[in-house]
């Protein structure tokens, strides 16, 4: 949602690129492209196969927001165990009213942990934030799009 909040400046932005897969489409697989963004952590076998091919087919990857770069609050639950989690979720947790663990082939497999995008694949830059602001993505992709190297202003450098 930040990436939108560029307001008049996303217009300017759309003259040089093209979204490809994006919450913005319902394209299900990524085409070749020059600078891909990813956002979230790993927490899925799904997650896993989406990140390698978009990986594959993308020049340079950008991890965007704290949980794509550490895992983010979604990450806590690598302090316990998985099925302690899962039993704590579906079974014994207060509120509760029908005790069973999703059993669905439709479901992706849940991965032991959550984690961060650079330890499933190569990651060329890390815009961070919670969520990065609208100047950090212009202030990232500005030069990427001019054949340069970004450089993020210490302004824009936080972890929250």
């Amino acid at each position: 949602m930040s990436f939108l909040d560029m307001d008049e400046r996303l217009v300017a932005l759309l003259e040089q690129v093209e979204f490809n897969r994006s919450p913005l489409t319902d394209i299900k697989h990524c085409g070749s492209c020059e600078i891909g963004l990813i956002e979230g952590g790993v927490c899925n076998a799904e997650n896993v196969k989406v990140l390698q091919e978009f990986r594959a087919n993308c020049k340079t990857l950008i991890a965007v927001g704290a949980c794509a770069i550490n895992g983010g609050v979604p990450a806590m639950r690598n302090h316990f165990d998985l099925k302690d989690c899962l039993q704590e979720a579906y079974e014994t947790g207060i509120g509760v009213t029908n005790p069973q663990i999703p059993n669905d082939t439709e479901l992706p497999l849940l991965l032991d942990k959550v984690y961060p995008i650079h330890e499933v694949v190569p990651v060329d830059y890390y815009l961070p934030g919670c969520p990065p602001s609208a100047d950090a993505f212009l202030q990232i992709l500005g030069p990427l799009l001019a054949g340069k190297e970004p450089v993020l202003s210490s302004d824009h450098l936080h972890y929250d």
